[in-house]
């Protein structure tokens, strides 16, 4: 949990592939190439939604 007392939200692998708009797989392969962060909960994958936008933040260029 955060230290401010807020909490992180976590989304789940297809949230973040129709975020993304790309497919699960890709998301996949974004988590095993340690890209993207998550964590596991039961069998399934979540990520947090601030890892979400720091990941787009890091590969933003600017066209033009």
């Amino acid at each position: 949990m955060a230290q401010d007392g807020s909490r992180s939200r976590f989304l789940t692998v297809a949230e973040v592939a129709a975020e993304l708009r790309v497919s699960t797989m890709t998301v996949y392969r974004l988590i095993k190439s340690e890209q993207l962060p998550a964590t596991r909960v039961g069998k399934s994958l979540r990520i947090r939604a601030d890892d979400v936008e720091r990941f787009l933040a890091g590969r933003y260029t600017e066209a033009g």
